[in-house]
């Protein structure tokens, strides 16, 4: 299963951005939605996760103090939001399930589960 993603851009250091993260063929309520990212040069890496929702009830988890979860299940939506941007947040950024657990960092999984993207790049 492939999520999309989108929001993506080009912002000035110190700035904020909101990712978004859909699916057309599943409802994101009911996966763990991993959120993660590669840098220029370096290994994809786990930033964060969205839990499935059980019973109306559903946590999340992130690597840094400057993002923030949220989701919109009417919209089938999870959104990531990233404030004071710094230029080594310059990544092309991914969800995708996490399916070796929930985290703060998730293990990047393997195999047809990544989209395209999305290019963050915050520069002046």
């Amino acid at each position: 299963v492939q999520f999309e993603e989108s929001g993506g851009d080009l912002v000035q250091p110190g700035g904020s951005l909101r990712l978004s993260c859909t699916s057309s063929r599943v409802r994101l309520d009911d996966y763990d939605v991993g959120w993660f990212r590669r840098a220029p040069g370096k290994e994809r890496e786990g930033i964060g996760c969205m839990a499935q929702t059980v019973a109306q009830t559903y946590s999340s988890h992130t690597a840094e103090g400057r993002f923030t979860l949220s989701k919109d299940s009417d919209k089938n939506e999870v959104y990531l939001q990233m404030d004071s941007l710094a230029p080594e947040d310059t990544a092309v950024y991914y969800c995708a399930p996490a399916i070796h657990g929930c985290s703060a960092r998730p293990i990047p999984p393997r195999g047809p589960y990544w989209g395209e993207g999305t290019q963050v790049t915050v520069s002046s």
